[in-house]
């Protein structure tokens, strides 16, 4: 039986206000607004609404058999809270079917993976919180920001407690090999690991529409026989897009709708199936153990980090915001928080690109430089911020030393809390236990109690009364 798992990314950044010099010490807040909430109206009405609405459909229409997954970013969720809460109605809709999975993902859509491995950790938990909180489901499996994934990183992620991990596809990572297998990462073999199929998936992605192409156009049954004819023995096809190809990098216009809601019907006819990542994870054994020995990512043809690390701007920006990432989590301020964490968006970085001018489609910006010049003013204000909190003046072998002893605190405090707990219940099992053995005594005390306060027989009437002591005999008693 073959499978196709698809997964679609969700996720749109803060985007920064054109923040000068002078703003310097002086203005605090950097988010352009108007461009936010534009964007994310704009895009949740063009592409996620109506692809969401397709995807729902094909579940109802299919009794459950269509199933996929998404990756919500916080930034994200955020922003549909703010300017587009119908579509968190709509995606409540979609976890309440059951067959929509979420994953894990950073909460800022943030390279932290690759430099601050507490930063990422911490990011994780709070987005697996985050979609519990609004959505009610509970991320079993991860995937990392642009399908960012290394040898290094398995044993991580591994600990978090997710059992698969999506990545790409690599053409020089893979060689001779198929991305239609479940793999075991080579650092930490209980970790499986899902790999992309960049040709499947950027056929949607990038060419449906593009009439040069030699299979212009992609038909839904042409689609579903691709996938059909792959070696028998290659049983799951992961398809991994971003929602607004839907509409968006795909207009309506294209039929691609139309398209995706096709999927399933003619799917039924060639035996294939659709599953979610845990099901995948669940249902089928790693083939072989897969070494990432390098970072890679769904990013361009390099399939590298060098769309977001790939010149000096970059690193430079990079280097300087999360040199800050120590005093940051040490401090209590929540809007400085918060903002550590919009400024962490790989999006900001993508945007300094000079490798063919990769995030120019996309970014707000005339030029890689302007890009760069904004955020760094921005960043500049910021590190201003932090450094009124815990000042430079605590230099990094104080400020180790300071985080250590909180660490070790942190660790003793839970520890005997641990063990308050365990005593408590010790004690509580005992009191038990003892009552029960010393129910049967339980009347004997009763019964002394009674016979003590029992009342004495009344004396007969002509029994002697006993003189009263005169106080003269009294006196001579005494004396």
């Amino acid at each position: 039986m073959k499978a196709v798992c698809f997964n679609f990314e969700i996720h749109q950044p803060f985007r920064l206000k054109r923040y000068r010099f002078f703003d310097i010490g002086n203005d605090h807040y950097y988010y352009d607004d108007f461009l936010n909430d534009d964007i994310a109206e704009r895009i949740v009405h063009q592409s996620y609404i109506p692809a969401a609405e397709t995807l729902l459909r094909m579940i109802e229409q299919t009794k459950g058999a269509f199933r996929c997954s998404l990756a919500i970013s916080g930034e994200a969720i955020e922003q549909f809270e703010q300017y587009a809460p119908e579509f968190n109605d709509l995606l409540r809709k979609l976890a309440d079917t059951g067959k929509v999975e979420f994953l894990a993902t950073p909460y800022a859509h943030s390279l932290a993976s690759l430099i601050d491995p507490e930063e990422f950790r911490n990011q994780v938990k709070v987005q697996c919180e985050k979609v519990k909180e609004t959505y009610g489901a509970t991320p079993k499996v991860l995937r990392n920001t642009e399908l960012i994934y290394s040898d290094e990183l398995a044993p991580q992620i591994l600990a978090m407690g997710f059992k698969g991990v999506l990545t790409e596809g690599a053409k020089h990572i893979l060689g001779w090999k198929s991305p239609d297998y479940v793999y075991s990462a080579a650092s930490a073999p209980q970790l499986k690991v899902l790999m992309r199929n960049a040709k499947l998936s950027d056929d949607i992605a990038s060419r449906f529409s593009d009439t040069s192409w030699a299979e212009y156009p992609l038909t839904a049954d042409k689609y579903i026989d691709w996938i059909a004819a792959t070696p028998a023995e290659e049983q799951i096809i992961n398809i991994g897009l971003s929602l607004d190809t839907f509409g968006g990098l795909q207009p309506a216009g294209t039929g691609i709708f139309q398209f995706l809601e096709a999927l399933p019907r003619f799917a039924a006819e060639k035996g294939v199936e659709f599953w979610t990542p845990s099901e995948a994870v669940k249902k089928l054994k790693p083939v072989d153990t897969i070494s990432i020995t390098h970072p890679i990512s769904s990013a361009q043809e390099a399939c590298d980090t060098s769309a977001w690390m790939g010149n000096a701007l970059q690193n430079e920006a990079l280097d300087k915001l999360y040199k800050a990432g120590e005093r940051v989590r040490l401090c209590e301020d929540r809007r400085l928080k918060q903002d550590w964490w919009y400024l962490q968006d790989a999006d900001h970085f993508f945007y300094m690109s000079t490798k063919n001018m990769g995030g120019a489609a996309f970014s707000p910006y005339e030029t890689p430089y302007q890009a760069f010049i904004n955020y760094m003013n921005v960043l500049s204000d910021f590190l201003v911020r932090v450094d009124e909190q815990y000042p430079l003046s605590i230099d990094n072998e104080e400020l180790n030393s300071l985080l250590t002893t909180i660490r070790n605190q942190e660790r003793e405090i839970a520890a005997l809390t641990r063990e308050k707990e365990l005593m408590s219940k010790n004690l509580a099992q005992y009191n038990i236990e003892h009552r029960k053995e010393d129910a049967p005594a339980a009347d004997a005390p009763k019964a002394a109690k009674t016979t003590k306060t029992k009342k004495a027989e009344p004396k007969p009437k002509d029994a002697p009364k006993a003189k009263a002591k005169t106080p003269a005999k009294a006196k001579a008693k005494k004396a």
